[in-house]
């Protein structure tokens, strides 16, 4: 189904609910009182943004308040320990990252099983990263950077913004599918990863697309391919890592919206509505395709197979790469 058709899919069928509603929204959820979207990272991060865009038409939808309530800290734990403790009366919802699916793999001792202490309302978005070089690097393609790195094992670097993290995840399946052995080197952060890329103290580097545009299109970066399975529109001239000859290489950064297991049929029906709707906005879809992303192809039963893919995908990596946190 294409993006077109299912935005107007969700469209009528979000208008269907609305009109069959006496007051012209969905029912409220837990008898009206305020929802909060628990977001597991900092104000200003991408899981931020996606929850504060589709807070007000939630609560357009249902008629009721929505929140956001950021509570970052141990790789999205916190947020998480905290969302699957709340009652699963639809009030409380866990907005998250990518991570969702590492950490599992990456901290085996959890004080909770993602597994089984949500149930999915929805995938937001998809946000593809971009592997991106020093200008002077003398790689100019994903071929030359598969070369060198195979002349010399062990030595060609990538910064990422941390261990476990979304780009270090990134570079790491690039090395399984590429069958090569490169240089992992963390940074506390985004930010001074990417400034050092473009200082030149580390040559590569799988980076946010939405936060690397900027420098791409000053020219303090150079593209060389997107991780999605489609160019992106933000960067048509640019390959994807298939094209660029790594075949069955797809990345994205993603957010779910997620509510305690043992959530009734009907609530969690109303929430998938709600967020349909807001996700249905024209100017929802246009500010995520801004930032390079694309809007999630798919309902609540797409985004938990999707969820289940993403958690068995990373886990084979943080395995088989023997990606620690320290």
């Amino acid at each position: 189904m294409s993006l077109h058709v299912f935005s107007r899919f969700i469209a009528l069928a979000v208008g269907a609910l609305v009109a069959a509603s006496p007051s012209g929204t969905l029912a409220a959820v837990a008898g009206g009182k305020p929802i909060s979207l628990i977001v597991s990272y900092p104000v200003g991060g991408g899981a931020d943004l996606m929850a504060r865009l589709i807070a007000p038409r939630m609560a357009e939808a249902l008629g009721q308040t929505v929140i956001v309530d950021n509570k970052p800290g141990a790789g999205g734990q916190v947020a998480g320990g905290y969302v699957a403790k709340a009652a699963p009366d639809g009030t409380t919802l866990l907005v998250d990252a990518s991570s969702y699916a590492v950490t599992p793999s990456l901290f085996p001792r959890m004080a909770y099983d993602p597994a089984k202490a949500f149930t999915p309302i929805a995938v937001l978005a998809l946000f593809p990263n971009v592997l991106v070089a020093h200008p002077p690097f003398a790689a100019a393609s994903v071929r030359d950077v598969v070369a060198a790195a195979k002349a010399k094992p062990g030595t060609l670097a990538f910064a990422s913004s941390g261990n476990g993290s979304a780009q270090h995840l990134a570079g790491a399946l690039f090395e399984d599918l590429a069958h090569v052995d490169m240089l992992h080197v963390p940074y506390r952060g985004g930010g001074p990863a990417m400034s050092d890329v473009i200082g030149g103290q580390v040559p590569l580097f799988f980076a946010n697309l939405a936060s690397s545009l900027s420098h791409i299109e000053g020219g303090r970066l150079r593209p060389l391919a997107v991780t999605s399975k489609k160019r992106s529109a933000a960067l048509p001239a640019v390959p994807t890592m298939e094209e660029a000859g790594v075949p069955g290489y797809e990345v994205y950064e993603w957010n779910p919206v997620l509510a305690p297991s043992g959530i009734d049929a009907e609530t969690r029906r109303q929430l998938i509505a709600a967020v349909a709707h807001a996700m249905a906005a024209p100017e929802v879809r246009e500010r995520i395709r801004a930032l390079g992303g694309e809007p999630f192809n798919g309902g609540a039963a797409e985004a938990d197979a999707f969820l289940r893919e993403q958690q068995q995908l990373w886990g084979r990596i943080v395995r088989q790469r023997n990606v620690k946190v320290e």
